[in-house]
C-alpha cells in the first residue's frame, strides 16, 4: 500500500511551531495495519495540557490532508505508513474544535468526517448492564445504529457499530462505506466489557457490512454481526444497517392484548411456513393474502415457522445465523412489521417459532466468534448436538443468556409478536439428550437435568411475561418434565402453554388404524385425559407430522378416499372439542393430498374440489363454533371444565364428553370412529329437554353423507352414563357431533 508523501506540506501560519504529541513507531505501525486495540487513542484529535490539539488520521494513498475547522485550515504531514499528523491551537481553552478533513487523492479534494474524533456511543449504564448480563434491550446498545448529531460545521449522520468479542485481539468493520477494507476502520476495545465500538460518519441505512475479528488463536475471520437487524438475501451473508421508519397502527390490539389472558382465551392456531404457503409472496403481499384467508377461515392466531435469518432454506428456519434479523427473503424488517400489523388489525394474533436451543456451525456466523468458544459452550459434552451437527449455547454465561433473553424481548417488543413457541425444549433440559453413556456428565446433584439451561428458560419466561403483558410463551417439550407451565415463582419453567406431544402421537396412531381394529386401541384416544391438567396444553398437528415420509394428514387415514376425508373431518372436530388449545399446519385445513415440501406451494387447487372444499368449510365452522362457545376454551386448564359421558365404549368406537363454561353452559361432543352409523344411540345428557346439533362433520356441506339429527334431540329424565338424562341420537359414520341445549 502507498504511504503518501514523506515531506510535510506547508503549515498554516501560526501552527508551524506547534508540535504534535509523539506516538511510538511500533504503535503507529499497528494502527496503520488496523490491528491496534485502541486506535482512538492515536487517531482523531487529542488535547494536551498546553491547549495544543494533535490530529492524526489514517489516509492511505492521499497526496495531501488538511484539517478544516470553523476558524481555519491546518495542513497535516505524512508521519508513517498512511498516517498523517498535525497540530493546531484549541479555539476554546480545554476544548477540541469541530473539524473535517479535506483529503486529496487524484483530482479535486474531498471533504470527509473523521470516525476517530467521536466518543463511544455506549453509555455507562449500557456497559454496567451488559457486564451484569441484564441489558434487557441489548439490541439498542450493540449492533449497528444510524445516529444523527448536530455540530458547529453542520449536521452529522453516521452509523455506530458495537460488537461483543472479549477474546479478540483486534476488531475491524468493513463494508460499503470503506470499500470493504477493514484496516481503515479498526474498532476500539471498551475494556473488560469485551465490547468493541466505532462510529463511522457518512455510513447510513442500507449499508452492508461485516466484522473482521483477529481471534485469540491469531486467525482473522470475517463475521456477520450477531446483533444485525437486517441481512443480505441468502446465500449472501453480509449484515445490513437498518433504520426503521415503520409506525404500527395496532394500538387497539396491543391494549387489548395487555389486558387479556391468552392461556384461558380462545386459541386456534394456523401454523405457516411463509416461503411455501403461496410461493413467491413478499411480506407485504403475505400481509394482505394471509390476513384475508385466516380471517375467512376463522383462526385466532397464526404461528410462523422461524423468521430469523437462516442461510439454508431447507432448515425451515431452525438453524439461525442472525437472531435479530427477519429473513430478507421476503422483504425488509419494516415489511415484516407491516405483516404483523396487518394481522393484528384483522384481529389475528401472531406466534413465532424461536430457536434458542442450538445454532449452526457456519464459519461466518456465531461459531468460534472471537477465535474460541464464545456463544457455544466450551465443553463438547455441553456444546454440540451430534445428531444435528449444530452448536449449543453456553446457557451459564451471563452475556450469552443476555443475548438470548434480549432476543426474545426484541421480537415481542419491537415487532409486537404475541408469543414465542420455543423449539426443542427437551434438548435443552437434559444433559444426556441424544447422548450415549460416556458422552455426558451428571449435574452437581448427580442428575441428568441441565441446570443452567433450566435457569435460562426460567429467566426468559419470567422476563417476557413481566415486560410484555398478554403474550404467551409456548414450549415444544416432548418429555414428562415436571412443571413446564408451572410459574417460576413455584419452581416451574414458567411457560404459559406446552405442546401436548403425547396426545398427538397417541391420537394419530389411533386414527390411522382401520376402524375394525380401533377397539383394540381405544385407550390411545382417551389416555390424554389422564394427564390433561398436569400442564396447560396445546394440541398440535404440526409441520413435523406431515413431512419426511410421514405423509399428509389425509394420507395417514385408512380406507378409501371418502373414508379418509371423513376421518380427517372427525379427527379435527375431536381435536377442537378436546381440552387444550389447538394448532394445525397449513394445508391440513383442506386435507392437503401430498406431503409438505418447503420448495413448492400448497396444493391450493384442491380447494376447488367439493370434497376438499368441504374439509375447509368444516374447519371454518369449527372455528366459528369454538370462538362462540366459551365452554370450548375458557376452562381448558381446569378439571371441572371437562366431564366424560362415556370413555369406555370401545366396542362402538365412540367417545362422548361434556365441556363446561364458567356459567354452567355445556357443549356435548359425541365422536364415532366406527365405519358405520349408530342409529338410536343412547347417550347421557346433563339435563332433560331439547338439544340441538350445532356441528356435524358428516353434513353434506362438508362432503359427508348427511347422516345426522335435523330435528332437536329430546332428552328425557332418567340416569344414563352417570348423567341425569338421556337422549337417542343418530350418530354418523366416522363423524363427530356437537350438541348444545336448544334455546328459546
Amino acid at each position: 500500500m502507498g504511504s503518501g508523501p514523506t515531506e510535510a506540506p506547508r503549515a498554516e501560519a501560526g501552527t508551524a511551531d506547534l508540535t504534535p504529541a509523539p506516538v511510538e513507531q511500533s504503535v503507529l505501525q499497528q494502527v496503520s495495519e488496523g490491528v491496534y486495540h485502541q486506535p482512538h487513542a492515536v487517531l482523531g484529535a487529542h488535547l494536551d495540557s498546553d491547549d495544543v490539539v494533535t490530529v492524526r488520521t489514517l489516509r492511505r494513498l492521499a497526496r495531501s490532508v488538511v484539517v478544516v475547522t470553523g476558524s481555519g485550515r491546518t495542513e497535516l504531514r505524512h508521519e508513517h505508513n498512511g498516517i498523517w499528523v498535525g497540530a493546531l491551537a484549541a479555539e476554546n481553552p480545554g476544548h477540541v474544535p469541530d473539524y473535517r478533513l479535506e483529503v486529496t487523492y487524484e483530482g479535486d479534494p474531498i471533504t470527509v468526517d473523521d470516525p476517530y474524533r467521536f466518543l463511544p456511543t455506549l453509555g455507562e449504564i449500557d456497559m454496567h448492564l451488559i457486564g451484569e448480563g441484564r441489558h434487557e434491550t441489548l439490541w439498542t446498545a450493540l449492533g449497528a445504529h444510524v445516529r444523527h448529531y448536530s455540530s458547529v460545521l453542520g449536521e452529522i449522520e453516521g452509523v455506530s457499530f458495537a460488537v461483543w468479542a472479549p477474546s479478540a485481539r483486534a476488531v475491524r468493520v468493513m463494508g460499503d462505506f470503506n470499500g470493504w477494507d477493514g484496516t481503515v476502520n479498526a474498532m476500539r476495545s471498551l475494556g473488560s466489557s469485551g465490547i468493541w465500538e466505532i462510529f463511522i460518519p457518512g455510513a447510513g441505512a442500507g449499508t452492508c457490512y461485516k466484522f473482521e475479528i483477529l481471534g485469540s488463536d491469531g486467525q482473522w475471520r470475517e463475521k456477520a454481526d450477531p446483533m444485525a437487524r437486517g441481512t443480505e438475501i441468502p446465500p449472501l451473508t453480509g449484515s445490513k444497517v437498518v433504520e426503521s421508519t415503520y409506525s404500527f397502527k395496532d394500538d387497539e390490539w396491543m391494549q387489548a392484548r395487555a389486558a387479556a389472558d391468552p392461556h384461558n382465551g380462545p386459541m386456534s392456531v394456523y401454523e405457516v411456513h411463509l416461503g411455501s404457503w403461496r410461493q413467491g409472496l413478499s411480506y407485504r403481499e403475505l400481509a394482505e393474502q394471509l390476513a384475508e384467508y385466516v380471517t375467512w377461515q376463522g383462526f385466532t392466531h397464526v404461528e410462523l415457522m422461524p423468521v430469523a435469518e437462516h442461510p439454508f432454506g431447507g432448515s425451515w428456519g431452525y438453524q439461525v445465523t442472525s437472531y435479530f434479523a427477519p429473513t430478507s427473503r421476503f422483504g425488509s424488517p419494516d415489511d415484516f412489521k407491516y405483516l404483523i400489523d396487518t394481522l393484528h388489525q384483522a384481529g389475528i394474533g401472531v406466534i413465532m417459532d424461536w430457536v434458542p436451543a442450538h445454532f449452526p456451525k457456519d464459519a461466518w456466523a456465531l461459531a468460534k466468534f472471537d477465535g474460541g468458544t464464545l456463544y457455544e459452550h466450551g465443553d463438547p459434552f455441553l456444546g454440540e448436538h451430534q445428531d444435528w451437527g449444530t452448536l449449543i449455547f453456553d446457557f451459564g454465561r451471563r452475556e450469552v443468556r443476555n443475548f438470548l433473553v434480549a432476543n426474545a424481548l426484541y421480537w415481542l417488543e419491537e415487532f409486537h409478536i404475541d408469543g414465542l413457541r420455543v423449539d426443542a425444549v427437551a434438548s435443552m433440559l437434559y444433559l444426556d439428550y441424544s447422548r450415549e453413556e460416556g458422552q455426558w456428565r451428571p449435574n452437581r446433584f448427580g442428575g441428568r437435568e441441565n441446570l443452567e439451561a433450566i435457569s435460562f428458560l426460567q429467566e426468559v419466561n419470567a422476563t417476557a411475561y413481566k415486560r410484555a403483558p398478554g403474550i404467551v410463551m409456548v414450549a415444544e417439550e416432548s418429555t414428562a418434565f415436571d412443571g413446564v407451565t408451572r410459574p417460576t415463582s413455584s419452581g416451574g419453567l414458567g411457560f404459559g402453554i406446552k405442546w401436548n406431544m403425547g396426545w398427538m402421537h397417541d391420537t394419530l396412531q389411533y386414527i390411522s388404524e382401520d376402524p375394525i381394529n380401533r377397539v383394540h386401541h381405544h385407550g390411545k384416544a382417551t389416555f390424554s385425559m389422564v394427564y390433561a391438567y398436569t400442564e396447560n396444553f396445546m394440541l398440535p398437528i404440526s409441520h413435523d407430522e406431515v413431512v419426511h415420509g410421514k405423509g399428509s394428514l389425509l394420507r395417514k387415514m385408512p380406507g378409501d378416499r371418502w373414508q379418509q376425508l371423513a376421518n380427517v373431518r372427525a379427527y379435527l372436530a375431536f381435536q377442537w372439542a378436546h381440552p387444550g388449545k389447538q394448532l394445525i399446519f397449513m394445508g391440513s385445513e383442506f386435507a392437503q393430498e401430498s406431503e409438505w415440501a418447503e420448495h413448492h406451494s400448497l396444493d391450493w387447487w384442491l380447494t376447488e374440489t367439493p370434497s376438499h372444499k368441504g374439509v375447509q368449510e368444516l374447519v371454518r365452522s369449527l372455528n366459528t363454533v369454538y370462538r362462540d362457545t366459551p365452554a370450548l376454551y375458557a376452562r381448558d386448564n381446569e378439571p371441572a371444565g371437562f366431564q366424560w359421558i362415556d370413555e369406555n365404549d370401545g366396542e362402538h368406537n365412540t367417545l362422548s364428553f361434556i365441556r363446561w363454561d364458567h356459567q354452567g353452559n355445556p357443549l356435548v361432543c359425541i365422536a364415532n370412529f366406527a365405519g358405520g352409523p349408530h342409529e338410536g344411540f343412547r347417550v347421557g345428557l346433563p339435563w332433560a329437554g331439547e338439544w340441538t346439533e350445532v356441528l356435524n362433520t358428516d353434513s353434506a356441506e362438508f362432503g359427508g353423507s348427511g347422516v345426522g339429527n335435523a330435528s332437536p334431540i329430546t332428552a328425557r329424565e332418567g340416569a344414563h352414563n352417570g348423567q341425569p338424562a338421556y337422549g337417542d341420537v343418530r350418530v354418523p359414520p366416522l363423524g363427530v357431533l356437537y350438541l348444545k341445549p336448544a334455546t328459546s
